[in-house]
């Protein structure tokens, strides 16, 4: 009797799995996909696009594809045979060039020090203290966060003006320095920028005691009224500048009318700084 009862029960569980196996799906809905697409990213886990890794990334854009759009990834994008698997698995098409961004570092530098600091080393524990050593509050600290993380070597300090640089050509637009930087100084923009905004400094969050360097925004709005075409639009809730490039045509007069010289060719960016090097050599 004892062994008829166990040899039901366990008919009785082993029909149970089965029913299990047979009904219930042996994977996750979208995981398939998502894991299709991991396969293609890079596997670096570095938290660029956003996502705390690849495979969180891979299910976002699994639901997702236009999320591909705004947050690409730079690795895929210097890939084309990566690229070209990716357009497959989202059944999209893929404008590698549309998509590359580029670094910049909203600040021109110049800006006073109102303090000996000389405490650790890094941006991030320098802007602990009242958001930095420096005359505006806003500006670039350079003890170099970026440049230690930067996987390209495309960030440098300029040791005159003190402050981040980035060379356009080298930049891939991972994005790390973004996220490194405590100032929130550096943005990633289109790789067709046409003119940089070299100032983040913003009045209606003004620090007491602080106040923007002398080659700061001065918020004239002279570079909004010379623009023939409609390319800068005014952001109230920043006082600053924003600028559209798609409808700019690089007549630079928005340069030219700067009395502060916040607004520069970021197409010559790249070629100015190599050439300052070649000329320091």
């Amino acid at each position: 009797m004892p062994i008829g009862i166990m040899a039901a029960i366990g008919l009785a569980c082993g029909l149970i799995i089965y029913l299990v196996y047979i009904k219930v799906p042996q994977k996750v809905k979208g995981l398939e996909k998502t894991e299709e697409i991991t396969s293609i990213l890079p596997g670096m886990n570095c938290g660029a696009c956003g996502y705390p890794g690849c495979f969180a990334y891979a299910q976002a854009l699994s639901q997702d594809p236009d999320l591909i759009t705004k947050t690409p990834c730079s690795q895929v994008l210097q890939d084309p045979d990566s690229l070209a698997k990716l357009e497959k698995a989202l059944g999209c098409k893929l404008d590698a060039a549309a998509m590359c961004k580029k670094a910049l570092v909203h600040c021109g530098g110049n800006s006073e020090t109102v303090c000996d600091y000389s405490g650790v080393q890094t941006c991030k524990a320098a802007a602990q203290l009242l958001r930095g050593y420096r005359k505006c509050p806003y500006a670039c600290l350079g003890l170099g966060d970026c440049v230690e993380i930067c996987p390209q070597g495309a960030i440098s300090i300029d040791p005159e003006k003190n402050i981040a640089i980035v060379d356009p050509e080298k930049c891939t637009g991972c994005g790390l320095c973004v996220t490194e930087c405590p100032q929130d100084l550096i943005e990633l923009v289109p790789a067709g920028t046409k003119v940089a905004f070299l100032c983040n400094y913003q009045p209606l969050k003004n620090i007491p005691g602080r106040e923007r360097c002398d080659y700061g925004c001065t918020h004239c709005r002279k570079c909004f009224k010379a623009c023939e075409f409609e390319a800068i639009e005014w952001n109230k809730e920043t006082a600053l500048p924003e600028f559209n490039q798609e409808k700019c045509t690089l007549c630079l007069k928005c340069v030219e009318v700067c009395p502060q010289n916040t607004l520069a060719d970021f197409t010559k960016m790249g070629k100015e700084k190599e050439a300052e090097l070649v000329a320091a050599k």
